[in-house]
């Protein structure tokens, strides 16, 4: 099994990690029917419409 020879330093540690640190957040968009932001892509949670349609009062 594969040991390393030596420690490895706080500064490789973080140069290591620090990729992950530099992802954003996903985007917001706003929602056309209620103003309100959502997801883009993704039902509004407060209208429940999505790309112009109602979603939940097609599904009763």
């Amino acid at each position: 099994m594969a040991v390393p020879k030596r420690k490895t330093s706080k500064a490789i540690t973080h140069q290591r990690k620090a990729t992950n640190m530099k992802k954003k957040a996903p985007g917001v968009s706003i929602c056309p029917q209620c103003h309100e932001p959502k997801l883009p892509h993704r039902v509004c949670p407060n209208c429940n419409y999505y790309d112009g349609k109602d979603i939940m009062e097609s599904q009763n």
